[in-house]
């Protein structure tokens, strides 16, 4: 039994379109920050987010920016831009109703690890979060200021990002972990490996946000 409808959030002169799912009895709800050039359309996260809420996860699914901005490279990669709206719309996941009461994580990909870091960072009451692909280095002052368990997921072939994730596992000093995901590229589209990535995120948001 899912509750599933669009929602219209307000964040200061825009409004942001989403789509929230409920499962019944939810353990906790997923925020997902996309990564420049996706969209809460991306079929790679709406398969993640399905993942989850299989498994008593709510899920929203929303994109930080509009059609306009998205079309400009420097919104995309504008996190302190994306950070503010991730806040605002966790704001707004408190506020609610349905969602007031339930734990919340963050799933970033790319770009949207670094706004899920940097957002985290400012909040201080997010449970976990899970990276995919993330450009972590993007939040690299707010990497040793965490305090959210965090799970940063690579694939195995994606050297740079590798790198990346290393570097930033060394600065931050809360719960952490990095998988690499055996075969995989940076898009996970090698046969299981986007299967992998949603093992791995609903376990930890699991052990994470259902704790007592």
């Amino acid at each position: 039994m899912f509750e599933k409808k669009i929602v219209n959030i307000k964040v200061n002169s825009i409004s942001i379109e989403g789509e929230l799912n409920i499962p019944e009895n939810a353990l906790g709800i997923i925020l997902f920050a996309h990564g420049s050039g996706s969209s809460r359309f991306s079929p790679r996260n709406n398969y993640v987010a399905q993942v989850l809420q299989e498994s008593k996860l709510a899920t929203l699914l929303v994109d930080l920016l509009t059609k306009e901005e998205d079309l400009n490279y420097e919104s995309r990669f504008d996190i302190n831009l994306l950070t503010k709206r991730l806040i605002k719309i966790t704001d707004w996941l408190k506020e609610t109703e349905e969602t007031k009461n339930l734990k919340i994580g963050y799933f970033g990909a790319s770009t949207g690890a670094s706004a899920a870091i940097k957002a985290s960072a400012a909040e201080n009451n997010v449970s976990a979060i899970v990276s995919r692909g993330g450009r972590v280095d993007l939040a690299d002052q707010q990497l040793s200021e965490i305090k959210t368990p965090i799970l940063l997921i690579v694939g195995e072939n994606d050297d740079l990002v590798i790198k990346i994730n290393e570097y930033a596992l060394k600065k931050i000093n809360c719960m952490k972990e990095l998988s690499l995901i055996p075969n995989a590229s940076h898009l996970f589209e090698e046969p299981g490996t986007l299967e992998e990535v949603a093992k791995q995120a609903k376990e930890w948001f699991i052990r994470f946000l259902a704790a007592e």
